[in-house]
């Protein structure tokens, strides 16, 4: 019988995953080398069916099914799920263990992550954030608080939560605390060290810091004017933001992704972008330290909040 096991991979909608069954030895799954074996057991891999009900549809002969049937049950491949009387008789339903097959050697082992789930491209823009499934940065927020020369008051410090469920799916969650307000980071010098920063110059005095640095930045008379890129064009929408990732110039050692818009909506717009439509965000990404792209936010369904983005430079 088939070890049936559980394999993950990251979709475009977040973590997936697909139940196959597993043998150590190639007798068993030889009934699928035969093109009518392989489409019998698709047959019943797509529903629980009775091998009769198989042969009506794919139009093959009883005997042929059952005769296969029999094979596929025997190798562990379809099991049966129920019983039923059908015009005077029993009707046996069977499925496939599992959705997928494979053979495996009994060498090869190796130690592996969570983040061993991660797309190779989404976890070259996550390092050093995450290495080996470990959560290496701490998330920073603007305080809710008046704060700042311009005693501005951040709204978009709960997106961290959205973001945090995101990234747990590829690293354990660390004893220390990882999120922390803008002030708490200037008062307790924590700016050595891997950062997720989260919200606009205007917000965030973290991102107000390392502004200058970016490649796409914020205008420094007037961060609520807009986001420039180095060909100089604007880009002011309300829910246009920047997804950036830096060196830290703290500590160049470290590495810090920016998620900042011109509003606290283009906040949301980014950090929607990085956990919902990473493989769009990151098309043109080939691992730089200094990367930016600027994104927009969108409402397809005109419920009056952003569910959708686009990249525009």
């Amino acid at each position: 019988m088939p070890d049936v096991r559980l394999v993950t991979k990251l979709g475009s909608g977040g973590l997936v995953g697909k139940e196959i069954a597993i043998f150590q030895k190639p007798e068993p799954i030889r009934p699928l080398l035969s093109r009518t074996g392989w489409m019998i057991f698709k047959a019943f891999a797509e529903k629980a069916r009775y091998p009769a009900e198989v042969a009506k549809e794919l139009g093959l002969y009883r005997q042929k099914v059952y005769y296969y049937s029999r094979k596929l049950v025997k190798s562990g491949l379809i099991i049966e799920t129920k019983q039923e009387r059908l015009k005077g008789g029993i009707a046996r339903y069977y499925e496939a263990a599992a959705k997928a097959v494979g053979l495996e050697l009994p060498f090869g082992d190796r130690p592996v992550s969570i983040a061993s789930a991660m797309d190779r491209q989404l976890q070259q823009f996550l390092n050093p954030i995450i290495g080996e499934g470990i959560f290496n940065s701490r998330i920073v927020v603007g305080s809710p608080e008046p704060h700042g020369p311009n005693k501005t008051v951040a709204r978009d410090g709960h997106y961290a939560i959205h973001l945090g469920l995101f990234l747990g799916q590829f690293c354990y969650t660390p004893r220390e605390f990882t999120v922390k307000l803008d002030v708490d980071v200037k008062r307790d010098r924590d700016e050595k060290n891997n950062l997720i920063l989260i919200g606009g110059p205007g917000t965030n005095l973290i991102t107000a810091e390392v502004n200058r640095y970016l490649t796409i930045r914020f205008d420094e008379q007037n961060y609520w004017a807009g986001l420039r890129d180095l060909e100089g064009r604007l880009f002011s929408g309300e829910s246009d933001a920047v997804v950036a990732k830096i060196r830290n110039p703290f500590d160049e050692k470290k590495a810090i992704i920016v998620l900042a818009g011109n509003r606290h909506v283009g906040t949301k717009a980014a950090v929607i972008a990085l956990t919902s439509f990473w493989s769009l965000l990151l098309r043109a990404y080939r691992g730089q330290d200094e990367w930016a792209t600027v994104i927009r936010g969108f409402d397809l369904d005109a419920d009056g909040k952003i569910d959708s983005v686009e990249v525009v430079s």
